[in-house]
Parts: structure tokens; C-alpha cells; sequence
């Protein structure tokens, strides 16, 4: 069968994130949504997403499809009621399309011809963009569980303090060393090659992905992911980094996403609850205003290939788009737009040539090109986005 991943009627509340992926490749727990359906289904994936998303992530289709909505997590229930599907046959949940059968026939899809099959059980759906850190816990929780399942763990090693040992799972390669990890509250998940530096304090639900470096007497408390070749210190608190971000010195990351190729400033904080405990709002770019998130708690949400200098302070709720240079005194406004240079004291537009220039820089040093699709991506959010460079 061919699966294919599509953004489904969430794709404008999880900006900034989507600007640069689709919704099947943002990280939440240990992997990211299409990591996990590829690995239950036992197959690979495609996607339809936004066009000019396409070149790089693109659709294939086959004469019979299952599609399926990316905003939701596998589980086992789901995955087993897919591998049943049938042509007009859909799967809701709370009146919402999760999967259909479709084939390559088919001019539209008219789901008043289908036949919906309602799933009683929970699943974890990713809506809006604080949940990526707010359902951080549940994923990691069922990430760790099917990833580990009927596998063995790497060894503890001995000059490492322990609680909760039975919780904890070691990939091959990783390194760890006098730092203490404490799993009573939830699983602690050590990806392959990753490392955790001296004088770590750690307390799960946590997950360290492949290649990702915990630095000196880091202090980290769940839920929190830190994504493949990701570098943290400092004290970190239930937040999501995708990939290649760093948030390497001291300084405060809590209730907050970072994207790809982000880098924290050295002694950078962010709020995440307000003086008067009221609930937090974010910048919604649908409606173009702030919308209120229900939260008591949330901090820092930052798009791909966006940095802050150091001692950057952010307000409660802040959201900084994509491609964003940000430094200077004082506090930054609480929405900072696509390809912004500046700060407190004034802001320009970063111009995507000079822009391209540092994702060059940056992307090599890990070994990564900077794609003619990473430029015509950024290009066009550039170009789409002027407007809201105030």
C-alpha cells in the first residue's frame, strides 16, 4: 500500500513551523511525525503540502493511496484499523478525517460517499503550535515505549547516579559520565552517538536524539526533547528543539520550540509565565493578532535558521519566524517577522542573499549543503511574508 502524509486543516496554526516542512516533520517526543508512522506501518511515506514545499518533499501516487492526516500520532489501534481500510472507507475521530482510501481515479474526494468509521480511542493530534511542547510528555512516554519495546539498553555506566534505572534506554555509542539522571518521573531516552557532559542533571520524561550533546552541569527537566546533532546547557524546561539548534551556554529555555538551525545567545532567557499568572498569548498568523493559548505556562517559539545574540531576553509568549537575527538591549517585541534584523532599538529587513550567506556557514559546519530547494523555500517566504516586516 502507499501511504502519503498530508497537512490537514492545522498546517496555518502550526507556523512558523510549517513554513519550512510540512506538518509530517515536526518533532514531538522522540521522532518526528513521519518517523513514527513509517516506522509502525512498516513503510515510507510521501506528502502533499504546500507548493512550494513540493520539489523537496513531494507526493508520490500510486493507482491506490491511504491517505493519512499528519497532525495525528500513530498508535497501534489506528495503525491496525488503517492496515483494514477499504476503498470509500475513512477514519474519524471527533468528526475529523484521521485516514482515507482513495485511488488515482479520482478526480475529488467526496466523504459523503464514504463510509466513516468512528475510533473510540484516544489520539495524541497536534493542532496548534504550543502543543508541541505542551503533548511533549505523552509523545516521549509513547515514543520511548515503541521504540524500546523487546530491546536491550546499552549499560548504564558505573560512575552515572540512578534513579529509576529500569526507565532509562542507551543507545549504541552514547556517552554519559557522572551526571545524574533521574527517570522516577518519566523515561530518559539516549539516542545513538549523543553525549551527556559532566555534572548533568536530568529528570525525564527527556529524550537526547542521535548525535546531540548534553554540555557541562546542564540542568534539564521534563518534558523535554533535544533533536538529532542538537547542542543544549544552561537549565531547559519541557521544550522541543527539531535539529540542529543550539542553545549552548547558560541562560533560561523553558515551555518552548526551537526549529532547525536556531542558535541560542550566550546567557538568553524567556519568559514563560507572566508577573500576573494570567494565561499566555501567541501571535496567531491566520488571523494576524494574538489569540490566547489557555496556558499559565509558555515561553519561546522560533522558526528554522533564526538566532538571538547574547543576553537576549524574550517575553512570555513570544513567536520569532523564520530566518530572524535578533540582538540589542531590551526586550524584543512578542512577534518578531520572517527574515527581521535587529532588535529593541530598531529592525530592518535581513536580506535573503546575506541570509543565505550564514545558512551556508552554518549548515557546513555540520556537514549538511544548503540545498537549491533549502534557497527557493526560504526565497519564497521571504517574498510571501514582505508585509509583515514592520
Amino acid at each position: 500500500m502507499n501511504y502519503i502524509l498530508y497537512d490537514g486543516t492545522v498546517r496555518n496554526a502550526l507556523l512558523p513551523f510549517t513554513f519550512t516542512r510540512p506538518v509530517a516533520d515536526i518533532r514531538v517526543g522522540i521522532l518526528t511525525i513521519r518517523e513514527k508512522w513509517e516506522r509502525y506501518l512498516g513503510n515510507t511515506t510521501t506528502t502533499v503540502t504546500e507548493e512550494y514545499l513540493a520539489d523537496k518533499y513531494p507526493m508520490v501516487e500510486m493507482d491506490e493511496n491511504i491517505m493519512i492526516n499528519a497532525s495525528f500520532c500513530p498508535n497501534e489501534v489506528l495503525v491496525e484499523m488503517i492496515s483494514f481500510l477499504q476503498p470509500f472507507q475513512a477514519i474519524v475521530k471527533n468528526n475529523e478525517i484521521i485516514a482515507f482510501y482513495t485511488t488515482s481515479d479520482q478526480d475529488e474526494v467526496d466523504f459523503d460517499s464514504y463510509e466513516l468509521i468512528e475510533i473510540e480511542e484516544d489520539c495524541l493530534q497536534i493542532e496548534h503550535s504550543w502543543d508541541i511542547f505542551q503533548k511533549n510528555d505523552q509523545a516521549i512516554r509513547e515514543d520511548f515505549e515503541f521504540i524500546t519495546h523487546e530491546r536491550k539498553s546499552q549499560p548504564i555506566p558505573n560512575t552515572v547516579q540512578v534513579l529509576g534505572a529500569e526507565n532509562i534506554f542507551i543507545e549504541e555509542g552514547a556517552i554519559l559520565n557522572f551526571c545524574i539522571l533521574n527517570a522516577t518521573t518519566g523515561p530518559i531516552y539516549i539516542g545513538r552517538e549523543a553525549e551527556i557532559m559532566e555534572g548533568s542533571v536530568i529528570r525525564g520524561p527527556f529524550a537526547l536524539c542521535d548525535h546531540a550533546q548534553v554540555k557541562l552541569a546542564t540542568k534539564i527537566y521534563g518534558a523535554t526533547t533535544v533533536g538529532p546533532h542538537c547542542r543544549v546547557g544552561g537549565e531547559l524546561n519541557n521544550s522541543v528543539l527539531f535539529a540542529y539548534s543550539n542553545k549552548g551556554h547558560d541562560g533560561f529555555l523553558g515551555n518552548a520550540v526551537l526549529g532547525e538551525w536556531c542558535n541560542i545567545g550566550a546567557d538568553s532567557n524567556n519568559s514563560n509565565l507572566k508577573n500576573n499568572y494570567e494565561s499566555v498569548k501567541l501571535w496567531d498568523y491566520e488571523t494576524e493578532r494574538f489569540v490566547n493559548t489557555g496556558l499559565q505556562f509558555c515561553g519561546l517559539m522560533m522558526g528554522d535558521h533564526s538566532k538571538c545574540g547574547i543576553n537576549t531576553m524574550f517575553n512570555t509568549g513570544t513567536v520569532v519566524g523564520v530566518s530572524a537575527n535578533i540582538f540589542g538591549a531590551g526586550f524584543p517585541r512578542n512577534y518578531i517577522a520572517n527574515f527581521t534584523w535587529g532588535g529593541p532599538q530598531g529592525s530592518q529587513a535581513y536580506m535573503p542573499a546575506k541570509a543565505f550567506e550564514t545558512a551556508k556557514v552554518v549548515m557546513s559546519r555540520r556537514n549538511v549543503a544548503f540545498s537549491a530547494y533549502d534557497e527557493d523555500i526560504l526565497t519564497h517566504i521571504f517574498n510571501e511574508t514582505k508585509e509583515w516586516q514592520k
